[in-house]
C-alpha cells in the first residue's frame, strides 16, 4: 500500500529492515511492521514510511469556556475552540472519553478532514465570541504531533493562543521542539505512583519531566482524576511534588464517574473530594475541584 498525497509523513521515526519502522515520538518506541499502527492507533507504517494517519481528521470541534479544559488561571472567563482527533498512547480502563480517544478509527463515521488553514480560519472567526485560541483536546493531542505543530504555527502567527490538554507522555526532544509554539498546558497526572501508570501503560517519571519542562516555558495546570481505591492515596504525594515545581501551579482534582471498562464502579464520593482538596491545599495555593 502506498502513501496517499493527503497523508502527512510523521516526524521522529527510524526506518528498519523489512519495511519496519521505529517511532520515537513517545517512550513506547513502537516497532511497527508494514501496514500496522503503533500503540496509539494513529501512526501507521505504509510501505516503510511512518504516516501521521490522524492528521487533519477531526472527531470533535466546539467553542468552550476555557475553564472546561480545565484551565482556570489562563484567560479566565474567555472561550477557546476545542479540537480533537482520535487515538491515545495510554489505554486507561477508566477513560472518561473512550468513544473518541480509543474507539474511533481513520474511517469512522463522523470524522471530518480539516486542514490547519481551515482550523485557523475557524479559530479567527470565533474571536467575535471571545475566543482566545485553540485547545488540542478530547483525545491525546501529542500523538497527532504534526497536526498540532502545523496548526500551532498558523494560530500563533494569527495572534491567538495554543493550549494542550495532554497526558504528557512524550519524549523530551519533540516536546522541546513544540513548546515554543504552546502557550498553556493542562497535564493529566494519573497519580504519583507506579501502580496506576503500570495499568495505563506508562511511567509517572516521563509525565513529571513534561510538567517540569513545560512549567519553565509556558502556563501549566495539572489535573488528577480521583478514582476510589485506585489513586486517591497519591494525591498528597502529587501535591508535595508539584510544590517543588511551583507552589502556585493550579492543581485540579476531578471527580471520577463510571466510564468505559470501569462502568460498574461507583463515582468518587463528594466527601472524598473535599477531604483531598484540604490535603492538597496544605501544599499548593491554587487547588480546584471539578465534576462535582
Amino acid at each position: 500500500m502506498a502513501a496517499k498525497s493527503r497523508d502527512r509523513i510523521a516526524e521522529y521515526w527510524d526506518k528498519l529492515e523489512n519495511n519496519a519502522v521505529k517511532c520515537g515520538l513517545c517512550p513506547h518506541y513502537c516497532l511497527i511492521n508494514d501496514n500496522c499502527t503503533g500503540k496509539c492507533g494513529a501512526r501507521v507504517n505504509i510501505g516503510g514510511t511512518l504516516i501521521a494517519e490522524s492528521y487533519g481528521r477531526v472527531t470533535s470541534i466546539a467553542l468552550d469556556p476555557i475553564e472546561k479544559k480545565p484551565l482556570y488561571m489562563f484567560y479566565p472567563g474567555k472561550k477557546i475552540v476545542s479540537v480533537g482527533s482520535y487515538g491515545c498512547n495510554f489505554h486507561c480502563q477508566f477513560c472518561q472519553n473512550s468513544n473518541i480517544s480509543l474507539e474511533y478509527k481513520k474511517n469512522s463515521p463522523g470524522i471530518e478532514y480539516m486542514t490547519p488553514e481551515l482550523i485557523c480560519e475557524v479559530v479567527k472567526e470565533a474571536v467575535k465570541d471571545e475566543n482566545i485560541g485553540i485547545a488540542y483536546t478530547y483525545n491525546e493531542p501529542l500523538i497527532g504531533y504534526e497536526f498540532v505543530k502545523d496548526c500551532a504555527k498558523l494560530i500563533g502567527k494569527a495572534g491567538q493562543m495554543n493550549a494542550l490538554v495532554t497526558n504528557g507522555y512524550i519524549n523530551k526532544e519533540p516536546l522541546e521542539e513544540l513548546l515554543p509554539l504552546i502557550n498553556a498546558l493542562n497535564v493529566d497526572m494519573k497519580g504519583n505512583n507506579t501502580r496506576t501508570y503500570d495499568k495505563v501503560g506508562g511511567t509517572q517519571e516521563v509525565v513529571k519531566r513534561t510538567i517540569e519542562t513545560a512549567a519553565k516555558k509556558c502556563h501549566v495546570e495539572v489535573t488528577t482524576l480521583v478514582i476510589p481505591g485506585e489513586n486517591e492515596d497519591t494525591v498528597e504525594e502529587t501535591a508535595k511534588w508539584l510544590f517543588t515545581v511551583d507552589p502556585s501551579i493550579p492543581y485540579h482534582l476531578s471527580r471520577f464517574f463510571p466510564r468505559y471498562k470501569y462502568s460498574g464502579r461507583d463515582p468518587t464520593p463528594p466527601e472524598t473530594m473535599y477531604r483531598l482538596f484540604d490535603v492538597a491545599k496544605k501544599y499548593l495555593k491554587n487547588v480546584f475541584l471539578g465534576n462535582m
